[in-house]
């Protein structure tokens, strides 16, 4: 997990070549995907990124109820 305080030229490489897939409110503990509309207006002191749907599950992240729905 990475802290939108925290991104740099490799993780904006990362995030361009899709390896990064995910993002979440820290506050709240939500994570869904990059392109959400949800997503995209999180406060920047509150946004964290993800490589992959588990490691956010495994950090107490629960799925974005616009973007991932089941």
């Amino acid at each position: 997990m990475w802290r939108h305080s925290e991104l740099n030229n490799s993780l904006y490489r990362q995030i361009r070549k899709d390896e990064i897939r995910f993002a979440g409110n820290a506050r709240l503990k939500i994570y869904g995907k990059l392109s959400c509309g949800s997503g995209k207006r999180i406060k920047k002191e509150n946004r964290v990124f993800f490589k992959n749907k588990s490691e956010a599950l495994r950090l107490g992240f629960r799925p974005c109820g616009n973007c991932m729905k089941r």
